[in-house]
């Protein structure tokens, strides 16, 4: 979505993609897969859930990684970067969002097109 998407993105759907990224910091992959599955009309607000679940995923994926490389000490950093990273991205995503941009996360995998 260009420039000319961010003039035609009404306020109701701004608010919306902001409320999936401040929950995705919070509940994780619930609200993005919440709207996802519910919000099928509004195609900014479509998207934006659906890059906040590839996120999610992608930090669950994350934590996962580092909860079994803690057994070799290495693990608390990568939940540390992982944690650091979420909080990061989400914000990104928020601030993105509420000026009616459209945001992707970089290093996240795409699994939901």
């Amino acid at each position: 979505m260009e420039n000319a998407q961010t003039e035609t993105v009404n306020q109701e759907s701004k608010n919306m993609a902001l409320l999936i990224w401040i929950g995705t910091i919070f509940f994780g992959f619930i609200p993005g897969l919440i709207v996802y599955l519910i919000k099928k009309d509004d195609a900014y607000v479509l998207n934006q859930s659906k890059e906040a679940l590839n996120w999610s995923i992608t930090a669950a994926i994350g934590y996962v990684a580092g909860l079994i490389l803690s057994v070799i000490l290495v693990g608390f950093l990568v939940v540390f970067a992982v944690g650091v990273c979420h909080l990061v991205f989400c914000i990104m995503g928020a601030v993105a969002c509420s000026s009616g941009k459209d945001f992707k996360v970089p290093y996240a995998l795409r699994l939901i097109k």
